[in-house]
């Protein structure tokens, strides 16, 4: 059972990976702004507190003593940019942590815009992407550029970026992973349930296969 700090857990992927974790007997405090928004966690070994992914000392505050951080955050209708500032504190938070005790893991839900589809060219060079939908997916992939100057000896990180489509539906327990490409099906879709990713990402949390790197899943 490993002790979770989860960001941005009354989001549409972060309600699923607080259920999948608790499913699986995991220890998870909920961090957010205003705890009386998810004043009823479930109950069991979930607890809530106060804290803010955006304030590196909040994080530190929130996260210490937990194996594993998670954020889920996103930034809904505001400032997309908000993703990278996100990053920057997680890791600036559990670098303050300091060497004495073990650092938590940082988990990070990415965006799908910088894998490369099977003809080449990145998801978000395909051409009709709305300018906001554009907009949130560079900040996805400014903020894994970021990730990617960390070095893993130094805070263990691992990004999980979805599928093109990703959606609520159904828990199979089926996946099929990639590192920097687009998974997709026969069909040719990328798609993969808010349920299936939170399943995957808490495989990630227990396996720990993807240190110091990004990687992908769809059907």
């Amino acid at each position: 059972m490993a002790k979770i700090a989860l960001f941005g857990a009354t989001g549409t992927i972060g309600t699923q990976v607080l259920r999948e974790a608790r499913r699986r007997g995991h220890e998870v405090t909920a961090v957010v702004r205003d705890p009386a928004k998810l004043a009823d966690p479930g109950g069991g070994t979930t607890a809530v507190v106060r804290g803010d992914v955006l304030d590196p000392a909040s994080v530190a505050g929130a996260v210490a003593g937990h194996d594993v951080v998670i954020s889920a955050f996103g930034p809904g209708s505001g400032d997309p940019s908000a993703l990278v500032t996100a990053a920057k504190s997680l890791i600036g938070g559990v670098r303050s942590l300091g060497t004495g005790t073990p650092r938590p893991r940082v988990v990070v839900v990415g965006g799908a815009g910088s894998l490369r589809t099977p003809g080449g060219p990145l998801v978000w060079d395909r051409a009709g992407i709305p300018a906001s939908v554009l907009a949130l997916m560079h900040a996805h992939g400014d903020a894994l550029d970021f990730l990617r100057t960390v070095p893993v000896e130094e805070v263990h990180w691992t990004c999980l970026s979805p599928a093109a489509q990703i959606a609520p539906g159904e828990r199979t327990g089926t996946y099929r992973l990639a590192i920097d490409d687009l998974v997709v099906d026969d069909e040719g879709l990328s798609r993969i349930s808010t349920e299936d990713f939170a399943v995957a990402l808490l495989d990630e949390i227990e396996l720990d296969a993807h240190a110091g790197r990004r990687f992908t899943l769809g059907y």
